[in-house]
């Protein structure tokens, strides 16, 4: 009886044993399973890079670069257009454009051509979108890629090329005003004036580019830019086209070719005349030498 028992116990533990490993080997495949299904997902593109984060000191320029493949360039490049003005980002550049891989041309009766086309569609768009935006726009666009080829983002701190900008505006207005209070009070002289107003051309020259470098910068932070390129599998168009007739059965028949014979002959013959006719001075002294000759061989 113990002995029984003592088997019982050991087969329940075997059991208990398999259930468990199968139950891990089940939920590693559910895990296996659910990081393929997430790397097709939208997820797969976005980045922490794109990020923004509240009350942060910090400045970023953000990029993002995506070449993918889609089902249809034209379908989706009208998608990511509807979604980058529905977060209110526009287009700055779109090239949309077909190139031709081959071109094959079967004729399959008297008057009827297949034309088989063999083309790639491809495109290449740059689009603006608020910075706050960017991660939002990149996973809507993300519903889009058939294959990710590769995609890059960048977020590049800038908050001390603003200071230091910043600072260079405040250094040229001081600059300016001094010098502007220079010519005020000190400037006499026509040329000490002139050499003054010098400076203070270069120094408003300087802030101003100054102010323009800010507001680029600035324009950059608040506009984060994507490039994509998209494209698409070959694709094989095939039309019929009516066949072009050969010159041969454009031909005359044989009693036109006839006429138009004699009628160059008779060209022809008109043309030896007249070039006869204008060789009549060689003629006549070609003539009047040999009755000359037969005259006096004779004596």
């Amino acid at each position: 009886m113990k002995t029984i028992t003592k088997l019982s116990l050991a087969s329940l533990v075997v059991i208990a044993l398999l259930f468990s490993c199968k139950k891990s080997d089940g939920s590693t495949g559910d895990q296996t399973a659910d990081y393929t299904t997430g790397t097709a997902d939208s997820t797969v593109v976005s980045s922490s890079a794109a990020v923004e984060k509240k009350d942060s000191k910090q400045k970023f320029i953000r990029t993002a670069d995506l070449k993918f493949k889609v089902r249809n360039v034209a379908k989706s490049t009208y998608a990511i257009e509807n979604a980058v003005q529905k977060f209110g980002g526009f287009v700055t550049y779109t090239n949309l454009k077909s190139n031709i891989q081959e071109q094959i041309k079967t004729k399959i009766s008297q008057d009827s051509t297949l034309e088989t086309t063999k083309y790639t569609v491809e495109n290449n768009v740059t689009i603006r979108v608020p910075n706050t935006q960017l991660d939002t726009v990149i996973k809507t666009i993300a519903r889009q890629i058939d294959f990710l080829d590769f995609r890059v983002i960048k977020a590049d701190d800038v908050s001390l090329k603003l200071l230091s900008n910043q600072l260079s505006q405040k250094r040229s207005a001081v600059t300016e005003k001094r010098v502007e209070k220079a010519i005020d009070t000190k400037g006499k002289k026509i040329n000490d004036i002139m050499e003054a107003e010098t400076t203070l051309a270069s120094q408003k020259e300087a802030k101003d580019s100054a102010v323009i470098d800010h507001l680029s910068m600035q324009d950059q932070i608040n506009f984060s830019t994507i490039t994509l390129q998209l494209y698409q599998n070959e694709t094989i168009k095939q039309e019929i086209t009516a066949s072009e007739k050969d010159s041969s059965e454009y031909k005359p028949n044989l009693g036109i070719q006839v006429i138009d014979s004699l009628k160059s002959g008779w060209y022809i013959l008109e043309a030896i005349f007249v070039f006869l006719l204008n060789l009549w001075p060689f003629i006549l002294l070609g003539v009047a030498g040999w009755f000359l000759y037969q005259k006096y061989s004779r004596k």
